[in-house]
């Protein structure tokens, strides 16, 4: 009995070192990637004269960066976190989800969940198929613009 709880003890310890070596290893959104997204994007919208806030978020959902250009509405700031919110948790464009809510009659209480916005605006930030975060955008005249500006961020920022 007691090699037999030595054995089982043993490869819990081990499962569990291998779990926290993995999480170790997860790549993280680091404050200045995630400062140099928001200040592309914002810089990728104000070049079309869109008044926009960034908003993005780590691979927890945790505010890591927000960036407001000076004429934008005060909604725009929340709407950026929502949607960055909505891309991480469903590791999809939030337009994406907000299709697939509409297409699908089993989805469309996804609207209901407290911290979704079921708008175009936010990607997740990816390394490899990982999801480490996501960037939302809010303000343009437009979701799909404000898609448009996040893509144009995550394509000429190097993570």
């Amino acid at each position: 009995m007691n090699k037999l709880f030595l054995s089982a003890a043993l490869t819990t310890t081990l499962l569990a070192t291998a779990a926290q070596a993995e999480a170790l290893n997860q790549k993280s959104l680091s404050l200045s990637q995630a400062n140099a997204l928001a200040q592309e994007a914002v810089k990728a919208c104000l070049a079309k004269n869109y008044q926009v806030s960034v908003t993005v978020v780590d691979r927890a959902g945790v505010v890591k960066a927000v960036q407001r250009s000076d004429n934008a509405g005060p909604h725009t700031v929340k709407a950026s976190e929502m949607k960055a919110f909505t891309a991480l948790t469903m590791k999809n464009a939030s337009g994406k989800v907000m299709e697939a809510a509409q297409a699908n009659p089993g989805a469309q209480n996804l609207k209901d969940i407290p911290g979704l916005l079921l708008l175009a605006g936010g990607l997740p930030v990816k390394d490899g198929n990982d999801v480490i975060g996501a960037i939302g955008i809010g303000g343009a005249p437009g979701g799909n613009l404000d898609e448009a500006c996040a893509q144009a961020a995550l394509d000429n920022v190097k993570l």
